[in-house]
């Protein structure tokens, strides 16, 4: 009988046939890990280069930490939907709660961005 991973406990949902008990999917996450591994610039003993191996554990992990990130984001991204008196999330949301919380800072180039010139005036 196979025994259960060490982070499998984290996860309790409901499981779909794609994506098993993960509510994002393992190989893109993996494939991600794989590319950012190669671009961070930092010269490595062996020449440097991407992550040629990846735990299973890994991306398991990275699925919940993306998870509990888009969920944070959004329950900020609501809350400013509901000061507009709004019922649906526009990116303007999203921006105002990037902009609004500390925890998002690395965000703010990235949406100000997007947004363009027009809309600067989040908090």
């Amino acid at each position: 009988m196979r025994q259960a991973r060490p982070y499998s406990a984290m996860f309790a949902g409901g499981v779909s046939a794609r994506t098993g008990p993960h509510a994002l999917p393992l190989a893109r996450i993996k494939k991600i890990m794989k590319r950012s591994a190669g671009d961070s610039g930092v010269s490595v003993v062996d020449g440097g280069g991407g992550a040629r191996m990846i735990s299973g554990e890994a991306p398991v992990v990275f699925s919940k930490a993306c998870e509990l990130f888009i969920a944070e984001l959004t329950r900020r991204a609501w809350a400013a939907t509901l000061v507009g008196k709004r019922r649906t999330v526009h990116k303007e949301d999203v921006a105002a709660a990037v902009q609004n919380t500390d925890l998002f800072d690395f965000l703010v180039d990235v949406v100000t961005a997007d947004l363009g010139d027009d809309h600067t005036d989040y908090k």
